[in-house]
C-alpha cells in the first residue's frame, strides 16, 4: 500500500499544496482530479521526490518510508513517474528509450522479461521499435513514457496528466490499455483534468482544489455526485 499523509509544499511563499493525504491498495486505478493550477502535479511530483516538502510530510510504501529519500532511491523502492508532457529522449529508438526504463541493477537483469510486459500492454510498440521517438505520434510517445517507467519493474506507477495534448481517439485508446497494468498487480495513480474517461477506468478518486484534497469516494460515487458533475463533468 501507498500511504501519503500531511504533504505540504511551498513554492517561495505560495502554499502550492496543504496537508494532502490519501491511499492507494495494491492493484487499484486512483486517480486525483482537479482543474489547472489545482496542485495536482505537485501533489504527484512530491511523492516522487522531485520537489521539496513542508516538515511533517510522510510518504510511505509497504511499510518503507521514501519522503526523506532522493529521487532516484524512491524509484528503486518501485514507485514510478511517468511526468507530464513526457520527456523522452527524441533522438533514440523507441527501443533504445525503453532501455533507458532499466537502468537500476535490480532491473537489468529482468529487461526482457519487462519489455514484453510492456508489449502486452502496449502491442504497438513492439512493431515500433527502431523508430525513432521524436517521429511518432504524441499518444505512441505517451506509450513510450508509460512503457519506460514500467520498465523499472515498479510496484506504483504515477501518472502527470497523461492524456494531456493527445487527440480523443489516442486518449481513448491510451485509458483503455491502463487497467492491464493495474492487473499485472501494479497501482497506478493518475492526476488528471479528464475526468469522465479516468472515473471510468478507476477504482476511487479524490479531488483537489486550490492545493487542498476536498473530497473522495468510489468512482461510481463520484460519476454520480451532482456536485463533481458540475464541477468537474460539465453537468
Amino acid at each position: 500500500m501507498l500511504e501519503v499523509s500531511n504533504v505540504s509544499v511551498r513554492y517561495g511563499h505560495h502554499l502550492a499544496l496543504e496537508n494532502a493525504s490519501l491511499s492507494v491498495s495494491k492493484g487499484e486505478i486512483v486517480v486525483v482530479l482537479g482543474s489547472n493550477g489545482a496542485g495536482k502535479s505537485t501533489l504527484i511530483k512530491a511523492m516522487a521526490g522531485l520537489v521539496r516538502t513542508e516538515p511533517g510530510a510522510s510518504v510511505v510504501l509497504d511499510g518503507q518510508p521514501l519522503h526523506k529519500l532522493p529521487a532516484h532511491r524512491i524509484v528503486d523502492a518501485g514507485l514510478a513517474l511517468v511526468p507530464e508532457g513526457r520527456h523522452l529522449f527524441s533522438t533514440l529508438t523507441v527501443h533504445e528509450n525503453l532501455l533507458l526504463g532499466a537502468f537500476l541493477p535490480r532491473t537489468r537483469d529482468r529487461a526482457e522479461e519487462s519489455m514484453e510486459r510492456v508489449f502486452e500492454v502496449f502491442p504497438k510498440l513492439k512493431q515500433r521499435l527502431a523508430q525513432i521517438a521524436g517521429t511518432m505520434s504524441g499518444g505512441e510517445q505517451q506509450m513510450v513514457a508509460i512503457g519506460r517507467a514500467m520498465m523499472t519493474c515498479p510496484r506504483f506507477l504515477l501518472l502527470d496528466e497523461p492524456s494531456l495534448g493527445l487527440a480523443p481517439l489516442l486518449t481513448s485508446e491510451l485509458f483503455k490499455a491502463l487497467p492491464s497494468i493495474a492487473t499485472t498487480g501494479t497501482s497506478v495513480l493518475l492526476v488528471e483534468q479528464n475526468s469522465h474517461q479516468s472515473l471510468s477506468i478507476a477504482d476511487r478518486g479524490y479531488l483537489i482544489e486550490k492545493g487542498v484534497i476536498t473530497g473522495q469516494g468510489t468512482a461510481k460515487e463520484l460519476l454520480e455526485s451532482e456536485e463533481v458533475q458540475k464541477a468537474y463533468l460539465g453537468g
